[in-house]
């Protein structure tokens, strides 16, 4: 009754009085003027500027007009030459404000999240350009109906709750605002409404405009409704009759001429305000364009060609949970019979929509439920209507989707409940315990346990909440959970809605059904967080009534369930946190108690269950405690109470029979009762059955996660139970069986592939799971779970039974569904990988990755290997889309998004040349915004054409050979549409945006036809086609599966799908196997196929690309110490896995313009063996990446920011107060940079610019320093006497150093200097007199020296890159170089004092398919051994200069190869070392091309944690070390099979270094995001905590004050804000928290180690409570610059006049410091200093500032050290006490770390020069320390001060302090 005086229309302007201006309000020219037009009196708003001329209602912006009528008819006139504006402020239902505006002056359609504004155009023939929005002179009187409901929902997904206010603006004449529930027709009258028999309601009298006899309503005015046609109204007139009467001819004719001739019309992207249009019976095809022109009135009447309408749909009176349909489409019903109609669920299992255009993706599926249309007779003329009127026809059938399956079970978790197990995975028997029935998301399932066949009852939009079914079966209730929660009443036999009405509840937690189905019980929260208990009267729905309300109670209790008792309707029982209660329901109204629970009253109660005896009054409640009490409901007493406890034997850890006893229990989170039985789950896993006195277990099923719900059939034989991971399942209690009924992903499902041959589906999830599952019975057949990193995208091998999978952190694995385990693994992305495909002929796989990698794989054989990698060709702002990587269905074409966001590339999938590059932005030439890709799709072969979905929500079609744009589809979704597919027949195209999923028939050349499916909760994330053809999968928040209704159909010859094409993509021929064999050379022969070569190949192809400039440059690691997936210890002799290949003699003739292979080097050089692009290409030139260390490239330095300063004070050794004790770490970005002699122990390798020399039996080093530069590589002599090493050019030299060691004692023999900035390789002779040197960048010379007088005897300057020399031990005259393409011999010559050489290059044999040779080794007279970029080891004879034999060794770059004897070992970028059994060499050289080569063996393989940059073997090869890039020395024991660390460091910068309080051990952090615990007594690495993904920026170790010692923590902080705690005696986390939104940058624990101060970036210091993990408060006097330094202390109470026992300070980088005095149990803290220094105005590094330093002095407490404050170079002491500064040290530089040593008074300071200073406090000495090889930007003395650890990037040096 409420909105009974407003119907059925209200006048605004009279209901309001607007002529008195009391209620409403008038600013700057408003008037009242006469109209002729009209003929009465309109109001007149005019002036320049509208925000100061306007009529406002009501009078203030605090009042509100309160008009809920749903629509609104404005009145007006445009008046020109100004604009005008008209603003509505609506509230929405749950009191949000919403302006909408329309306004001639607004451009294009906004859209923000309270505010929409929409473009009004009006137009005269043709505008001006600066004022196309200015009406026109004749501009009519336009009647606006705005229909409010819809347009709230249709663009913000919103209900409309009422009209607040309304302001018009200038410039305009307004007659009148009316606001009404009916949709009315201004251009019928009632008399010509009855007459025609119309039906439509036509507008009333008073709001009509005069029309004139003899003329037409549209010739003399507009009518716009918007959104367009919400209702049939006219649309439908000329399907009744045969003919119409004269006047509605005459009505419809001009309605029509009208349609094209309004002066008016709403622009904008996505929303559009057309002109109504009518059905006309002249049908005439016309072109809408954006803007409505004005033709003459006189003009012949014509009519747009209309779509058709939508079905006749059931609404309900809450269509709030129904979208509209935007478009020219329309609704099928009136608006009337919307509000009137009981909303019926289909019966049926299909939910759609038909529709030409979706504008908003929120659509309840059950809304939409289609209805076949009554059938009418049509006259010829009509049919003829219809016929070009529904050229935007949905096609048939319709529908033509039903849904089958869906796989899945839960997914709603109610944000009310503390722990976040309690997930709504609630699951009920039926009454014959046949079936069962549980939520999927948004859609309810009930599944027959036997037939396993599923119904579904579908209606709801957003995840079920809360089920509930009543005792008869008779009625289901369900609950959604998005508010206000929305009840549904459901028949539960049929499947129909019965009622739908709005819950007062905010959010619905449980429902409960009284036994009889006439009462519904349920509980949940206000939108204030308040527990609310409601009871419904639900005995009439069931007989066509509706549910009553009958009370609502607000509670003060925790209910976590509630259950209404089936003896007894009018009693029910709650249980939650601290309590049980009773309620009744007594006249109308909820009473509830409490019972006295006594000694529990404060447990939390999960859930409960009456008993189920007639004359029983008994209450079983359980709790998460382990208690389960019997409570009697009619005495409220509390009977026994048990708990159940876990039990161990004594020998074993399987747990005995569980007691009810006292202890810590087992906590329980659901019970069920039967009559003589009780079914307890348990957060253990276990489902327990007791009988009702508990003495002892029936029966128990353990399953794989906490169980969330358990329930009980009714005859008592079966127990139903659900878990939190997912699983739903029953124990059969008579057979003891457990049988499972469904099993589901725990979160969204991020793409799916199918098995071409099977019937398999796999899916990948946000759960870390890889499942896959049998479409036919959609159970779950795998599932491979990866703990560390996500998987995102998924491919089916066509031939074989594996799968691939892309991960989060760059990997891709190959999986053996036989086998169930991973074959391979490869790790060429340094990004998340985006897409994955495999070519429907089996023979390559593709993947892409966010860092714009294309990797590109051989999968023809069992193990998949990588052939290529391409950098920055694949679009890295892409997001995951399991379109990302589509291949053609001849396998011949790979298209992607790439290289930018605004191209699409097609390559060929063998060689991956780029054959097209289509510019996605530049195809709409008129639109004023860049357009991009999001997906790509391939259609059938022919015709060959690649759909492209894009940002403005279109699907362009493309020609693969010219691409051009064939088609274009535009308003696809209402965004963009990011997964796709087209059947293979080329009929059906599925597009997939939000929530729905469309159907689209492809066929359809002109205005295709589509059907809107909704069902899914949340966004769709893939679709695809089932292998037949004959299904369509759809995954997102669930799986569905759906059958497709429609037949097939044979095309005739010609058509898409008539057209001879490729063999289906699943089948291969079968030949294919064979010829597979054939030309991977399995029988032994040479291969008769390779690659040919591009003419323009992809960007740094390799196995590892390089990154983009600015990248990080490093790879995704595990947090395992030990070898990864891969490393599988010792295996077996075995096979090589690619088969040996025979290499035919190479050709000795090439090309004249290179000249013969003999000759020497000149400046005529082969051509590249991939091919240089030409000049010509049409290809865009692309920057090559800078190599990355993984690759083949030599040595990388570490790209350090400074260099070692010119003059270094080093003291005389005799009084170096430092000795370096220590180097933690390995160089790995160096090559060939580890030497050892295992008969002399001799064993050195690198660390930044120091050879450290180690004892590996007692770990004493040795440190030779000398090098200005990093070290690059090392060499031994044959006799151990001399190492040689070489470095780089330094600040000083622009030459690289050799230094010449002597090994027994340890001093640098002599100084060389080579010509090349960076040497690249060493070695000796065998006879030891000579040493060669290869360079690597400027010229890339090999030179010779002498080592007897160390003079140059010879200098070649090389063409090109050389990437090793080698010495042949059998000849010392004799030496191999490898590098691009070819393979050089030279041959020393002397004669005197002059040498000679003579040089002969081969090419590599083109059936090698190498790119260029990595690596090489001598092995038995005359082999030589050389490895390629490709994995191939390739065999030469040196004495016939050929390579006769190829086998594939890995399917990575071979970076290290060493031989001895008939044992060769191999060591590749993958990481991969593989020892190989070649005694059979010399025979295949003897037999020549002959030969079998099965006798290549490959005999073990470890795999270690980065690709092999070194190694060194005994010549037995049983026992070596190896060096990987990751910073890792190994030991490696061929005869044990495997692999220890021997120097282990971090792979990036080091950031902070801790000590442990006892000084036993201390910890580092790093870039890397690894915690690492070391032994401060051997150096060794004790316990590592790794975080992926993060950096670990700082580092604090607990006090000892915090507890005990075995308690000792250690906080970390990092660069996503987070701050973790480790336990160290448990090595594990204790504590994650997220103070911060900003990297960490500084933290420190309080003085009794109970409180963390932590600093982030943007200048904040959060103090956090340990024991709690809460913040406490935040501290901003920083913001600005980032904290650098926190440290503090202990004071007395009262000292320096301030209370508190603790002492801290915060250094920022803006040279301020701050001193506070806290005390943090007492919550007080108190700034006690504040120093402010200018910033210095010349930074020695540029690009590293000076950080702000800051430290308390150890030996007194009242000064302050700081250093990088203020203008000058210099320490200062500051006086806390005298508040002045006491003391300055000058500096020669700025300093960059600093530490105070608490056992003397010495200072550390660290500069960016590379230098280390000691300072004596108490003399004034200094002393200068050079060792690192970048800035020494950390250093830290121990506790005791016995210790200095200093830090340069990744390298930690361990320094001795003598003298303490």
């Amino acid at each position: 009754m409420a909105r009974a005086w407003q119907h059925p229309f209200l006048s605004v302007f009279r209901h309001f009085k607007v002529d008195e201006w009391k209620r409403s309000a008038k600013e700057g020219d408003v008037a009242t003027v006469m109209d002729k037009t009209l003929k009465c009196t309109v109001y007149r708003v005019r002036g320049s500027v509208s925000a100061s001329n306007y009529i406002q209602l009501p009078r203030t912006g605090t009042q509100s007009l309160g008009l809920t009528g749903r629509y609104l008819y404005v009145l007006f006139r445009p008046l020109p030459p100004r604009h005008f504006v008209i603003h509505l402020d609506v509230f929405t239902e749950d009191s949000q404000v919403i302006r909408v505006s329309f306004s001639s002056l607004f451009k294009e359609f906004k859209s923000t999240a309270t505010w929409l504004q929409f473009p009004f155009i009006c137009e005269a023939g043709t505008p001006r350009k600066d004022a196309a929005g200015v009406p026109p002179t004749g501009a009519r009187w336009t009647c606006l109906q705005l229909d409010l409901h819809d347009l709230l929902l249709v663009y913000l997904n919103r209900r409309y709750g009422h009209l607040k206010s309304i302001r018009l603006c200038a410039s305009l004449l307004v007659r009148n605002l009316y606001t009404s529930d009916l949709c009315f027709d201004p251009a019928v009258t009632a008399p010509e409404a009855r007459r025609a028999k119309l039906p439509v309601t036509p507008m009333p009298r008073e709001m009509a405009f005069p029309v004139p006899k003899g003329q037409s309503w549209h010739d003399r005015y507009v009518h716009i409704r918007f959104p367009s046609d919400s209702s049939k109204g006219v649309s439908t007139l000329g399907q009744k009759n045969g003919s119409l009467p004269e006047a509605g001819l005459s009505a419809l004719c001009s309605t029509g001429s009208a349609a094209l001739s309004s002066t008016a019309a709403f622009l904008g992207h996505v929303p559009r305000l057309l002109p109504h249009s009518a059905p006309f019976n002249k049908p005439t095809q016309v072109s809408m364009s954006p803007e409505v022109q004005m033709h003459d009135p006189a003009a012949s009447c014509r009519v747009p060609s209309a779509p058709r309408p939508l079905p006749e749909i059931s609404m309900s009176c809450e269509r709030l949970e129904v979208s509209s349909v935007g478009g020219p489409s329309g609704r099928g019903q009136e608006p009337s019979a919307w509000a009137e109609a009981t909303d019926k669920c289909v019966n049926s299992t299909n939910v759609h929509v038909s529709a030409h255009e979706l504008a908003v993706v929120p659509v309840a599926p059950e809304d939409v439920a289609p209805h076949e249309p009554p059938c009418r007779e049509q006259s010829g003329q009509q049919a003829a209507l219809g016929k070009n009127r529904f050229q935007q026809r949905s096609f048939l059938p319709d529908p033509i989707l039903r849904l089958k399956g869906v796989i899945g079970f839960g997914g709603h978790s109610t944000r009310w409940v503390r722990r976040p197990m309690r997930l709504l995975a609630c699951a009920l028997w039926t009454k014959d315990g046949a079936a069962v029935v549980y939520p999927c998301h948004a859609v309810i399932v009930m599944l027959h346990v036997d037939t396993r066949q599923q119904r579904f009852f579908l209606g709801h939009t957003d995840k079920v909440s809360a089920l509930a079914l009543d005792g008869s079966n008779s009625l289901l209730a369900s609950a959604q959970a998005r508010a206000p929660s929305m009840l549904r009443l459901w028949d539960f036999q049929t499947g129909a809605c019965l009622s739908l009405f709005r819950s007062p509840v905010h959010v619905v937690c449980s429902l409960s059904f009284s036994d009889s189905g006439a009462l519904l019980c349920g509980t949940g929260k206000d939108r204030h967080g308040r527990t609310v208990v409601v009871a419904w009267d639900t005995a009439q729905v069931g007989r066509g009534g509706e549910a009553v309300l009958l009370t609502k109670v607000h509670t003060d209790a925790d209910i976590q369930a509630f259950k209404v008792a089936f003896f007894d309707e009018t009693r029910m029982a709650s249980c939650g946190r601290g309590g049980v209660r009773l309620w009744r329901l007594r006249r109308g109204g909820l009473r509830s108690c409490a019972v006295d629970l006594g000694e529990h009253h404060a447990l939390e109660f999960t859930d409960l269950a009456f008993g189920q005896d007639l004359d029983s009054c008994t209450l079983y409640v359980c709790g998460r405690s382990g208690h389960i009490l019997e409570i009697d409901h009619q005495h409220m007493a509390v009977r026994r109470a048990r708990r159940l406890l876990p039990t161990q034997t004594p020998s074993g850890p399987l747990p005995k029979r569980q007691t009810f006893s006292s202890g810590p229990g087992i906590a329980i989170s659901s019970l069920s009762v039967s009559q003589v039985t009780c079914a307890v789950g348990s957060e253990d896993g276990y489902l327990r059955l007791w009988p009702l006195d508990f003495s002892s277990v029936l029966l128990e099923a353990e399953h794989e996660g906490p169980i969330s719900s358990v329930c009980v059939s009714p005859d008592g034989l079966r127990v139903l139970s659900t878990t939190s991971s997912g699983h739903l399942g029953f124990l059969d209690v008579p057979s003891r069986e457990y049988s499972v009924l469904m099993r589901s992903h725990t979160a969204l499902v991020l793409a799916l592939a199918t098995k071409c041959r099977q019937e398999h589906l796999a899916t990948v999830s946000q759960d870390h799971t890889v499942r896959v599952w049998d479409l036919v019975t959609l159970q779950q057949l795998y599932d491979f779970t990866s703990p560390k990193e996500a998987p995102r995208a998924v491919a089916f091998h066509p031939t074989q039974p594996t799968f691939f999978c892309g991960f989060s952190g760059g990997a891709v694995c190959s999986f053996s569904l036989e086998a169930t385990e991973v074959l391979v693994e490869h790790r060429c992305h340094r990004g998340a990988v985006t897409g994955l495909a495999t070519s429907p002929d089996g023979s390559f796989l593709f993947s892409s990755c966010s860092r714009g990698s294309l990797a590109q794989y051989d999968c023809a054989a069992t193990q998949c290997r990588v052939l290529r990698v391409a950098a920055n060709v694949v679009c890295q702002d892409a997001h995951m889309s399991p379109n990302a990587l589509v291949v053609s269905g001849d396998s011949r074409l790979l298209a992607f998004v790439g290289p930018s966001k605004y191209t699409v590339t097609i390559m060929d999938t063998a060689s991956l040349d780029e054959l097209l590059r289509v510019d996605i932005s530049a195809l709409d030439g008129t639109s004023s915004r860049l357009d991009s890709a999001v997906a790509v799709c391939f259609g059938p072969a022919p015709p060959g054409h690649l759909l492209v979905s894009t940002s403005s929500n279109t699907v362009v079609v493309l020609d693969t050979t010219s691409g051009r744009m064939v088609r274009e589809l535009s308003g696809v979704h209402p965004t963009a549409c990011p997964s796709l597919a087209l059947s293979r027949d080329g009929r059906f195209l599925l597009t997939a945006a939000d929530r729905a999923i469309k159907v689209w028939d492809y066929l359809m050349q002109a205005n295709l036809g589509c059907q809107v499916y909704i069902g899914h909760s949340e966004p769709v994330q893939a679709v695809a086609f089932s292998p037949n053809q004959q299904q369509l999968l759809s995954v997102g928040d669930a799986i569905f599966l759906w059958d497709i209704l429609a037949p097939n159909e044979r095309l005739p010859p010609g058509s898409v799908r008539g057209s001879p094409g490729a063999p289906p993509a699943c089948e291969a021929g079968p030949g294919m196997r064979q010829l597979e064999d054939t030309v991977s050379g399995a029988d032994g022969l040479p291969r008769w196929q390779v690659p040919v070569p591009s003419q323009a190949s992809p960007p740094r192809l390799g196995p590892c690309a390089g990154l983009p400039e600015g990248g990080d440059g490093a790879f995704s690691v595990s947090d395992d110490e030990g070898p990864s997936e891969e490393s599988h210890g010792p295996k077996g002799l075995r096979q090589a896995s690619g088969s040996a290949l025979l290499v035919k003699e190479a050709d000795r003739v090439v090309d004249a313009a290179c000249g013969a292979a003999g000759d020497s080097w000149g400046l005529s050089m082969p051509p590249h063996p991939c091919g240089q692009p030409s000049a010509q290409s049409p290809r865009r030139a692309r920057a090559q990446p800078a190599a990355h260390p993984d690759s083949c490239e030599p040595f990388m330095s570490q790209g350090k920011a400074s260099s070692l300063a010119k003059s270094v004070s080093s003291p005389p050794a005799s009084s170096e107060r430092l000795h370096l004790k220590a180097v933690v770490g390995y160089s790995g970005n160096g090559r060939a940079n580890v030497v050892w002699r295992p008969d002399t122990g001799f064993f050195a390798y690198t660390c930044g610019r120091l050879v450290v020399v180690e004892d590996l039996h007692s770990g004493a080093q040795q440190h030779w320093l000398g090098h200005p530069e990093e070290i690059s590589t090392l060499a031994l002599s044959h006799d151990a006497q001399v190492l040689a090493s070489a470095s780089g050019h330094s600040s000083t030299a622009s030459c690289g150093q050799i230094r010449l060691w002597e090994v027994p004692g340890g001093s640098c023999r002599q100084l060389i200097s080579h010509r090349d900035p960076t040497v690249r390789a060493l070695a000796f002779s065998p006879d030891d007199r000579l040493l060669i040197t290869l360079g690597y960048d400027g010229d890339c010379t090999l030179a010779l020296w002498s080592m007897s007088t160390y003079e140059l005897l010879s200098s070649t300057r090389l063409p090109e890159p050389v990437h090793g020399v080698a010495f042949n031990p059998w000849h010392a005259g004799e030496l191999a170089c490898v590098g691009q393409g070819a393979i050089t011999l030279w041959l020393l010559q002397q004669r005197g004092a002059d040498v000679s050489l003579q040089v002969h290059r081969e090419r590599i044999p083109e059936e090698v398919r190498a790119g260029k040779l990595t690596s090489l080794c001598y092995g038995a007279m005359p082999l030589l051994y050389c490895g390629s970029d490709t994995g191939q080891v390739c065999v030469w004879d040196t004495r016939a200069c050929r390579c006769f034999l190829a086998w594939e060794a890995d399917n990575s770059e071979i970076g290290v190869l060493l031989c001895s004897g008939v044992r060769l070992v191999s060591g590749s970028d993958s990481g991969r070392l593989r020892l190989w059994a070649v005694e059979a060499m010399l025979e295949l050289r003897r037999k020549g091309s002959g030969a079998r080569s099965s006798s290549v063996f490959m005999e073990r393989e470890l795999t270690l944690d980065g690709a092999i940059v070194s190694a060194v073997f005994h010549d037995s090869m049983d026992m070596g070390v190896a060096g990987s890039v990751a910073g890792t020395l190994w030991y490696i024991n061929w005869a044990e099979g495997t692999s220890t660390h021997l120097i282990s460091g971090h792979r990036s910068k080091v950031n902070e270094v801790a000590f442990s309080p006892s000084e036993s051990h201390c910890a580092t952090c790093s870039d890397d995001g690894s915690v690492r615990v070391w032994s401060l007594a051997s150096m060794e690495l004790v316990i590592q905590f790794q975080v992926l993904n993060q950096s670990c920026l700082c580092l604090a170790w607990s006090p000892p004050s915090c507890g005990r010692p075995e308690q000792q923590q250690v906080a970390a902080g990092y660069s996503d804000g987070t701050l973790r705690v480790f336990s160290i005696s448990r090595t594990a986390m204790e504590l994650k928290m997220r103070p911060h939104l900003a990297a960490l940058t500084a933290i420190a624990f309080s003085a009794d180690g109970q409180t963390i101060l932590s600093g982030d970036k943007d200048g904040l210091v959060a103090v956090s409570r340990l024991c709690t993990g809460m913040t406490l408060r935040v501290l901003s006097d920083q913001r600005g610059a980032p904290i650098s330094t926190i440290q503090s202390t202990s004071k007395e109470d009262g000292d320096f006049g301030v209370e508190g026992t603790d002492l801290w300070l915060a250094a920022s980088g803006d040279q301020r410091v701050s001193i506070w005095a806290s005390d943090w149990p007492q919550g007080h803290c108190e700034l006690m200093d504040w120093l402010s220094f200018p910033a210095p105005a010349l930074m020695e590094a540029p690009g590293c500032p000076v950080p702000s330093l800051a430290a308390f002095c150890p030996w007194d407490g009242a000064l302050l050290v700081c250093a990088g404050l203020g203008v000058h170079r210099e320490v200062i002491f500051y006086s806390l006490r005298h508040k002045q500064v006491v003391e300055k040290i000058p500096l020669p530089f700025f300093a960059v770390s600093l530490s105070l040593s608490p056992g003397a008074r010495l200072m550390a300071i660290g500069f960016a020069e590379c230098v280390l200073r000691l300072v004596d406090c108490t003399s004034g000495a200094v002393q200068d320390f050079a060792g690192h090889n970048d800035s020494v930007r950390l250093c830290r003395f121990t506790p005791a001060g016995r210790l200095l650890f200093t830090a340069a990037h990744r390298e930690i040096l361990v320094w001795e302090v003598t003298g303490c």
